[in-house]
């Protein structure tokens, strides 16, 4: 579920602001669990153990007020199958992933999670890239996109702005950058970004993300479907066609709208995002990013009410992952769960409830 790329090092930039990991093992008890997927019991030895390495890197690109960027990746398992989790060294966030492979005998989905400091404001960011025709295309996103927006001269001063560019511009440089090879692969990119208490949620595919308010899921993304009624009227407009071919497609071939990479249907498939920004309180308990390999089969509601009773977001990441392959996800599955604890009257740190 992991490109492999993903899975090589921790990395940290010089001045590093987070802990990445409370412990450098990520053991999953011995247990036989038998999970069943179309009806057919298939049983696995869960006995996983997940090393992390650490090793610094000084980017010397990067802006004089821009503080340390934390990359965290653990070393991936010979299943296809890897967690873990993440928490910031003030307290004030932690998050949890889970990726699995799956039914599919390679892995296109690439995630990213990554915490700096610019200008005195910490700012985090998270990312699921579900590629299709290839991993490379999801594996340039998670290179790439992150390391881009935080150099964008705007991004601290008009957010949006700068998402919306980085995101159209890093598809143009990616396209460039596969301009003398036969593949045309794509990938979605659902991301989120906290800068301080305000959260940015960027799309483009059909991954998505979703807030649990009081228990209740609001979806913070809208997936790009060609049969979307303003979807399908903007290919249509651009002279593409929208056709049934086992489900709707883009010129019968792509299955989605949006998405970065995709070369031959480029002038009708775009990497401009849809952004949601709001302002993040007490009353948001916590951000789900996941790849449609869990939202086939797990609707948001669910999503929200078997993640909200753990107290871990690994825990809730892995539970995630694993409910989507019982209830028959024939996909790659790749889901971040964020929980933000925000500062109280009087300075006092307290958890969102969840």
């Amino acid at each position: 579920m992991v490109c492999n790329s993903c899975l090589k090092s921790v990395i940290v930039q010089t001045g590093q602001i987070g802990t990445i990991l409370t412990r450098k093992r990520v053991h999953l008890q011995s247990s036989v669990r038998t999970l069943y997927a179309g009806g057919a019991g298939l049983t696995f030895l869960w006995n996983r153990e997940f090393r992390t390495s650490a090793k610094m890197m000084v980017d010397s690109g990067a802006a004089a007020s821009q503080g340390p960027v934390v990359h965290k990746f653990p070393e991936k398992d010979d299943a296809g199958y890897v967690s873990g989790g993440w928490k910031s060294e003030d307290g004030r966030l932690s998050c949890g992933y889970s990726s699995f492979r799956g039914k599919r005998a390679t892995m296109e989905d690439c995630y990213d999670i990554k915490t700096s400091k610019i200008n005195g404001q910490t700012v985090c960011l998270f990312g699921i890239f579900d590629g299709h025709g290839g991993s490379r295309a999801a594996e340039y996103l998670k290179q790439h996109l992150f390391e881009k927006l935080v150099k964008h001269p705007q991004f601290m001063t008009d957010t949006k702005l700068a998402i919306s560019e980085t995101y159209q511009q890093t598809d143009a440089d990616f396209l460039d950058s596969e301009r003398d090879t036969y593949r045309d692969d794509g990938s979605t990119a659902s991301t989120a970004v906290l800068v301080g208490n305000h959260l940015y949620v960027a799309n483009v595919g059909d991954s998505r993300t979703i807030i649990s308010k009081a228990g209740k899921a609001i979806p913070l993304s809208e997936d790009h479907k060609p049969n979307r009624t303003d979807e399908r009227k903007r290919i249509e407009s651009a002279g593409g066609v929208v056709m049934w071919a086992g489900t709707w497609r883009v010129g019968g071939v792509l299955a989605m709208s949006r998405a970065f990479g995709n070369r031959m249907l480029k002038q009708f498939v775009v990497a401009e995002p849809e952004i949601q920004d709001r302002e993040i309180n007490e009353e948001f308990e916590f951000l789900v990013l996941a790849s449609d390999g869990l939202w086939d089969v797990v609707p948001n509601e669910d999503a929200v009410s078997l993640a909200r009773v753990e107290e871990e977001p690994e825990t809730a990441a892995r539970k995630l992952t694993e409910t989507a392959f019982t209830r028959g996800s024939a996909d790659n599955i790749t889901c971040i769960v964020v929980i933000k604890l925000v500062l109280a009257h009087g300075g006092r740190l307290h958890k969102s409830s969840c």
